[in-house]
Parts: C-alpha cells; sequence; structure tokens
C-alpha cells in the first residue's frame, strides 16, 4: 500500500509541475524583454530542474509515470490558461496576478512535497535518496522570488 501511495504521491508532484513549466512559458513569452520575463525564464529553468530531480527520484524508487495524471496535468494546465484568459482578456494585471499566485502555491506544494520526503525518510531508508534539505531551500528561494512579482503585481491589480 506505501508503495501506490508514494507512487501516486510523486506522479501529482511531476504533473504540476508539467503545468508550471508551461504555465512559465506563457509568461516568458507574453512578458518578454521585462522583469517578469527575466523572472519566469530564471524559475522555469529552475522548475525544470527541480522536474529533473523527481524523475531520477522516481527512477530510483522505481515508480513508474503515470500517463494518466500527465494527460490531466496538460488539461489542467490547458483549463487554467483558458481561465486567466476569460477573467483578462486582454493580458494585463489581472492575468499576470493570478499566475503568479498559482505558481506561488504550486511552490509551496513542491516545498511540501520535499517535507514530506524528508520527514518518511525518517521512517523509510529507502527514501533517503536526495538531499532534502537543499530542495527545501530552494523551493523557499524560488518561492520568496515570485511572491516579490506576486505582491507587486496585487499592488497594481486591486488598489
Amino acid at each position: 500500500m506505501a508503495g501506490e501511495h508514494i507512487a501516486t504521491y510523486l506522479n501529482d508532484h511531476l504533473a504540476g509541475a508539467t503545468g508550471a513549466v508551461e504555465l512559465l512559458e506563457h509568461l516568458e513569452k507574453e512578458h518578454a524583454g521585462t522583469e517578469v520575463g527575466r523572472l519566469a525564464s530564471e524559475l522555469r529553468a529552475d522548475v525544470e530542474a527541480d522536474r529533473q530531480t523527481l524523475k531520477s527520484l522516481m527512477e530510483r524508487l522505481e515508480v513508474s509515470r503515470s500517463r494518466t495524471r500527465k494527460a490531466a496535468a496538460w488539461l489542467g494546465e490547458k483549463a487554467a490558461e483558458l481561465k486567466l484568459r476569460l477573467d483578462d482578456p486582454a493580458g494585463g494585471s489581472l492575468r499576470l496576478f493570478e499566475s503568479l499566485e498559482v505558481l506561488s502555491l504550486g511552490i509551496e506544494g513542491k516545498r511540501s512535497l520535499w517535507r514530506a520526503l524528508s520527514a518518511a525518510a525518517e521512517e523509510a531508508p529507502h527514501l533517503r535518496v536526495a538531499d532534502y534539505e537543499s530542495l527545501i531551500q530552494r523551493a523557499e528561494a524560488q518561492r520568496s522570488r515570485v511572491e516579490t512579482a506576486r505582491l507587486e503585481a496585487a499592488r497594481r491589480t486591486l488598489a
């Protein structure tokens, strides 16, 4: 049962990372040449590296990738993009603010993943295959950068 749970959990986070990369690609294109575009580009590289770390972890744990969750993540990202476009068809400050909020929450979810695996590794030696503390710190740094941009977007959008 535990093996099935870890497989589900890791696949859910892999799907989330895939959606985050697509959202970051949209932000990077929509805000090319701006601070937001640079942030999106840097974050995309970071999230792709984290996604690769997760894939490597899954391979070491012999967890296969779920095609169903991958497809659901793709559909979810497309639905989120549609929602963002409907909320702000002109691609203005609301779309940026909501996109940054989604990213901020996703990064917090990633930090929670690493913290959960770190805690579980205390009881399960087979999970001691990553430097969870470094991954947690990396997620915290990413969230801090996104939060700065999100709060600036909130000032412009909600004030």
